[in-house]
Protein backbone atom coordinates (compact mmCIF):
# COMPACT_ATOMS: atom_id res chain seq x y z
CA UNK A 1 0.00 0.00 0.00
CA UNK A 2 1.24 3.48 -0.85
CA UNK A 3 2.59 5.51 2.07
CA UNK A 4 1.72 9.17 2.66
CA UNK A 5 3.11 11.42 5.34
CA UNK A 6 0.91 12.22 8.32
CA UNK A 7 1.65 15.26 10.51
CA UNK A 8 -0.04 16.72 13.57
CA UNK A 9 1.47 20.17 14.18
CA UNK A 10 1.34 22.12 17.43
CA UNK A 11 -1.14 25.00 17.72
CA UNK A 12 0.23 27.81 15.54
CA UNK A 13 -0.49 31.43 14.71
CA UNK A 14 -2.89 32.09 11.81
CA UNK A 15 -0.04 33.25 9.58
CA UNK A 16 2.06 30.15 10.32
CA UNK A 17 -0.82 27.74 9.80
CA UNK A 18 -1.47 29.08 6.31
CA UNK A 19 2.25 29.36 5.58
CA UNK A 20 2.91 25.73 6.56
CA UNK A 21 0.21 24.51 4.16
CA UNK A 22 1.78 26.56 1.36
CA UNK A 23 5.32 25.45 2.26
CA UNK A 24 4.29 21.78 2.07
CA UNK A 25 2.61 22.47 -1.29
CA UNK A 26 5.71 24.18 -2.68
CA UNK A 27 8.16 21.52 -1.52
CA UNK A 28 5.86 18.72 -2.68
CA UNK A 29 5.80 20.36 -6.13
CA UNK A 30 9.62 20.20 -6.09
CA UNK A 31 9.54 16.50 -5.18
CA UNK A 32 11.16 17.12 -1.77
CA UNK A 33 8.32 15.83 0.42
CA UNK A 34 5.65 13.15 -0.14
CA UNK A 35 1.86 13.63 -0.31
CA UNK A 36 0.82 14.85 3.14
CA UNK A 37 -2.19 14.80 5.43
CA UNK A 38 -1.88 17.37 8.23
CA UNK A 39 -4.03 18.16 11.26
CA UNK A 40 -3.70 21.43 13.15
CA UNK A 41 -5.19 23.89 15.62
CA UNK A 42 -4.91 27.65 16.07
CA UNK A 43 -3.43 29.96 18.70
CA UNK A 44 -5.17 32.30 19.16
CA UNK A 45 -8.61 31.24 17.91
CA UNK A 46 -8.83 32.76 14.44
CA UNK A 47 -11.24 34.01 11.81
CA UNK A 48 -9.99 33.00 8.37
CA UNK A 49 -11.51 34.37 5.17
CA UNK A 50 -11.53 33.06 1.62
CA UNK A 51 -9.09 34.36 -0.98
CA UNK A 52 -11.77 36.33 -2.83
CA UNK A 53 -13.57 37.87 0.15
CA UNK A 54 -13.56 41.62 0.74
CA UNK A 55 -12.12 41.89 4.24
CA UNK A 56 -13.11 45.42 5.20
CA UNK A 57 -16.56 45.19 3.63
CA UNK A 58 -17.52 41.76 5.01
CA UNK A 59 -15.64 41.47 8.31
CA UNK A 60 -15.93 43.50 11.53
CA UNK A 61 -12.17 43.76 12.02
CA UNK A 62 -12.50 45.90 15.16
CA UNK A 63 -14.56 43.19 16.82
CA UNK A 64 -12.04 40.53 15.77
CA UNK A 65 -9.33 42.58 17.47
CA UNK A 66 -11.43 43.40 20.54
CA UNK A 67 -12.08 39.71 21.13
CA UNK A 68 -8.37 38.87 20.89
CA UNK A 69 -8.86 36.67 17.84
CA UNK A 70 -6.43 36.09 15.00
CA UNK A 71 -7.27 37.00 11.41
CA UNK A 72 -5.90 35.66 8.14
CA UNK A 73 -6.79 35.35 4.45
CA UNK A 74 -6.52 31.84 3.07
CA UNK A 75 -5.05 30.98 -0.33
CA UNK A 76 -8.22 28.95 -0.96
CA UNK A 77 -11.70 30.20 -1.77
CA UNK A 78 -14.82 29.91 0.32
CA UNK A 79 -16.10 32.15 3.09
CA UNK A 80 -15.28 33.05 6.69
CA UNK A 81 -14.50 30.26 9.17
CA UNK A 82 -14.04 30.61 12.94
CA UNK A 83 -11.21 28.26 13.94
CA UNK A 84 -11.92 27.80 17.60
CA UNK A 85 -13.44 24.58 18.95
CA UNK A 86 -12.48 22.58 15.89
CA UNK A 87 -9.85 20.54 14.11
CA UNK A 88 -8.41 21.78 10.81
CA UNK A 89 -7.08 19.32 8.23
CA UNK A 90 -5.10 19.77 5.04
CA UNK A 91 -4.35 17.33 2.24
CA UNK A 92 -1.52 18.15 -0.17
CA UNK A 93 -1.00 15.91 -3.22
CA UNK A 94 0.11 16.24 -6.83
CA UNK A 95 -2.58 16.76 -9.48
CA UNK A 96 -0.83 13.93 -11.38
CA UNK A 97 -1.32 11.41 -8.56
CA UNK A 98 -3.10 8.30 -9.92
CA UNK A 99 -5.77 8.55 -7.19
CA UNK A 100 -6.62 12.13 -8.11
CA UNK A 101 -9.18 12.73 -10.87
CA UNK A 102 -8.32 15.66 -13.15
CA UNK A 103 -11.62 17.45 -12.44
CA UNK A 104 -11.68 19.73 -9.40
CA UNK A 105 -15.09 18.47 -8.28
CA UNK A 106 -14.19 14.79 -8.47
CA UNK A 107 -10.83 15.31 -6.71
CA UNK A 108 -12.72 17.17 -3.98
CA UNK A 109 -15.01 14.17 -3.63
CA UNK A 110 -12.13 11.67 -3.33
CA UNK A 111 -10.35 13.73 -0.64
CA UNK A 112 -13.62 14.32 1.20
CA UNK A 113 -14.14 10.55 1.47
CA UNK A 114 -11.51 10.77 4.24
CA UNK A 115 -13.82 13.11 6.13
CA UNK A 116 -16.80 10.85 5.55
CA UNK A 117 -14.97 7.85 7.04
CA UNK A 118 -13.74 10.03 9.92
CA UNK A 119 -17.27 11.01 10.92
CA UNK A 120 -18.38 7.39 10.60
CA UNK A 121 -15.46 6.32 12.83
CA UNK A 122 -16.96 8.57 15.52
CA UNK A 123 -20.23 6.66 15.19
CA UNK A 124 -22.03 9.43 13.31
CA UNK A 125 -24.40 8.65 10.43
CA UNK A 126 -22.61 10.93 7.99
CA UNK A 127 -23.31 10.95 4.27
CA UNK A 128 -21.98 12.76 1.26
CA UNK A 129 -24.58 14.71 -0.69
CA UNK A 130 -23.92 15.74 -4.27
CA UNK A 131 -24.95 19.33 -4.92
CA UNK A 132 -25.38 18.84 -8.63
CA UNK A 133 -28.91 20.24 -8.67
CA UNK A 134 -30.03 23.76 -7.83
CA UNK A 135 -32.52 22.21 -5.41
CA UNK A 136 -29.77 20.53 -3.39
CA UNK A 137 -27.64 23.71 -3.45
CA UNK A 138 -30.55 25.71 -2.10
CA UNK A 139 -31.15 23.21 0.69
CA UNK A 140 -27.66 23.70 2.13
CA UNK A 141 -27.02 27.35 1.36
CA UNK A 142 -28.01 30.71 2.76
CA UNK A 143 -27.46 33.44 0.16
CA UNK A 144 -25.81 36.58 1.43
CA UNK A 145 -24.02 35.32 4.51
CA UNK A 146 -20.23 35.58 4.73
CA UNK A 147 -20.01 32.48 6.94
CA UNK A 148 -18.44 29.42 5.37
CA UNK A 149 -20.87 26.86 6.67
CA UNK A 150 -23.62 28.74 4.83
CA UNK A 151 -21.83 28.14 1.56
CA UNK A 152 -22.33 24.78 -0.14
CA UNK A 153 -19.40 22.97 -1.75
CA UNK A 154 -19.76 20.49 -4.62
CA UNK A 155 -20.14 17.56 -2.27
CA UNK A 156 -21.50 18.32 1.17
CA UNK A 157 -20.87 16.16 4.23
CA UNK A 158 -24.00 16.05 6.29
CA UNK A 159 -25.20 14.44 9.51
CA UNK A 160 -28.93 14.43 10.20
CA UNK A 161 -29.37 16.66 7.16
CA UNK A 162 -26.99 19.36 8.41
CA UNK A 163 -23.53 20.36 7.18
CA UNK A 164 -20.68 19.15 9.44
CA UNK A 165 -17.48 20.17 7.61
CA UNK A 166 -16.41 23.10 5.47
CA UNK A 167 -13.61 22.62 2.94
CA UNK A 168 -11.90 24.61 0.20
CA UNK A 169 -9.37 23.77 -2.48
CA UNK A 170 -6.67 25.49 -4.52
CA UNK A 171 -4.30 24.22 -7.18
CA UNK A 172 -0.85 25.72 -7.60
CA UNK A 173 2.38 24.46 -9.18
CA UNK A 174 0.68 21.22 -10.21
CA UNK A 175 -0.34 20.45 -6.62
CA UNK A 176 -3.78 20.19 -4.97
CA UNK A 177 -4.20 21.76 -1.52
CA UNK A 178 -7.51 21.02 0.16
CA UNK A 179 -8.05 22.13 3.72
CA UNK A 180 -11.06 22.50 5.92
CA UNK A 181 -12.64 22.81 9.31
CA UNK A 182 -14.12 19.93 11.31
CA UNK A 183 -16.35 21.45 13.99
CA UNK A 184 -16.35 19.91 17.45
CA UNK A 185 -18.31 22.77 19.01
CA UNK A 186 -19.14 26.27 17.85
CA UNK A 187 -20.09 29.66 19.23
CA UNK A 188 -22.48 30.82 16.51
CA UNK A 189 -23.11 34.17 18.25
CA UNK A 190 -19.38 34.86 18.29
CA UNK A 191 -18.96 34.01 14.60
CA UNK A 192 -21.84 36.26 13.57
CA UNK A 193 -20.56 39.11 15.76
CA UNK A 194 -17.46 39.17 13.51
CA UNK A 195 -19.36 39.64 10.25
CA UNK A 196 -20.98 42.75 8.80
CA UNK A 197 -24.73 42.73 8.11
CA UNK A 198 -27.00 45.46 6.72
CA UNK A 199 -29.10 45.35 9.91
CA UNK A 200 -29.65 43.40 13.14
CA UNK A 201 -32.77 41.87 11.67
CA UNK A 202 -30.82 40.46 8.71
CA UNK A 203 -28.13 39.21 11.09
CA UNK A 204 -30.69 37.36 13.25
CA UNK A 205 -32.33 35.84 10.20
CA UNK A 206 -28.97 34.64 8.83
CA UNK A 207 -27.98 33.24 12.21
CA UNK A 208 -31.23 31.29 12.44
CA UNK A 209 -30.76 29.94 8.93
CA UNK A 210 -27.17 28.99 9.76
CA UNK A 211 -28.25 27.03 12.83
CA UNK A 212 -30.75 25.11 10.74
CA UNK A 213 -28.17 24.13 8.14
CA UNK A 214 -24.93 23.54 10.08
CA UNK A 215 -24.18 21.34 13.05
CA UNK A 216 -21.16 20.38 15.18
CA UNK A 217 -19.91 16.92 16.10
CA UNK A 218 -20.79 17.37 19.77
CA UNK A 219 -24.32 18.44 18.91
CA UNK A 220 -25.01 15.15 17.14
CA UNK A 221 -22.69 12.78 19.02
CA UNK A 222 -24.28 10.77 21.83
CA UNK A 223 -21.15 11.46 23.92
CA UNK A 224 -18.54 14.25 24.00
CA UNK A 225 -15.74 13.88 21.44
CA UNK A 226 -12.31 15.23 22.39
CA UNK A 227 -9.80 16.81 20.01
CA UNK A 228 -7.48 13.81 20.36
CA UNK A 229 -10.29 11.38 19.60
CA UNK A 230 -11.20 13.41 16.52
CA UNK A 231 -7.58 13.36 15.30
CA UNK A 232 -7.46 9.56 15.63
CA UNK A 233 -10.84 9.06 13.93
CA UNK A 234 -10.02 11.33 10.98
CA UNK A 235 -6.46 10.05 10.48
CA UNK A 236 -7.93 6.55 10.12
CA UNK A 237 -10.67 8.04 7.93
CA UNK A 238 -8.21 9.60 5.48
CA UNK A 239 -6.15 6.40 5.32
CA UNK A 240 -9.31 4.47 4.40
CA UNK A 241 -10.73 7.11 2.05
CA UNK A 242 -7.48 7.69 0.16
CA UNK A 243 -6.53 3.98 0.32
CA UNK A 244 -3.06 4.77 1.67
CA UNK A 245 -1.00 4.08 4.77
CA UNK A 246 -0.43 7.26 6.79
CA UNK A 247 3.05 7.32 8.31
CA UNK A 248 3.46 9.68 11.30
CA UNK A 249 6.12 12.30 10.62
CA UNK A 250 7.13 15.91 11.27
CA UNK A 251 7.80 18.99 9.15
CA UNK A 252 11.27 19.14 7.63
CA UNK A 253 13.67 21.96 8.56
CA UNK A 254 13.24 23.32 5.03
CA UNK A 255 9.44 23.36 5.37
CA UNK A 256 9.64 25.21 8.69
CA UNK A 257 12.11 27.75 7.34
CA UNK A 258 10.02 28.37 4.21
CA UNK A 259 6.84 28.62 6.31
CA UNK A 260 8.43 31.20 8.61
CA UNK A 261 9.45 33.23 5.58
CA UNK A 262 5.96 32.99 4.00
CA UNK A 263 4.29 33.88 7.29
CA UNK A 264 6.42 36.99 7.65
CA UNK A 265 6.26 38.19 4.07
CA UNK A 266 2.67 37.21 3.19
CA UNK A 267 0.23 35.81 5.72
CA UNK A 268 1.06 38.19 8.57
CA UNK A 269 0.86 41.30 6.37
CA UNK A 270 -2.04 43.72 5.89
CA UNK A 271 -1.08 43.79 2.22
CA UNK A 272 -2.21 40.16 1.93
CA UNK A 273 -4.98 40.02 4.53
CA UNK A 274 -6.69 43.28 3.57
CA UNK A 275 -5.88 43.19 -0.12
CA UNK A 276 -9.54 43.22 -1.21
Amino acid sequence: MEQWRYIVTEAMSPAMNMAVDEAILQLHSEGKVPPTVRFYTWDPATLSIGYFQKAIKEINLEEVKRRGLGFVRRATGGRAVLHDQELTYSVIVSEEHPRMPSGVTEAYKIISLGLLHGFQNLGLAAEMVSLASEEEKEKYSSPGSSACFDSPSWYELVVEGKKVAGSAQTRQKGVILQHGSILLDMDVELLFSLLHFPSDRVKQRMMESFRQKAVTINEVSPRPVSLQEAIEAFSKGFATGLEVELVPSVLTDEERALAEELAKTRYATDEWNLRR
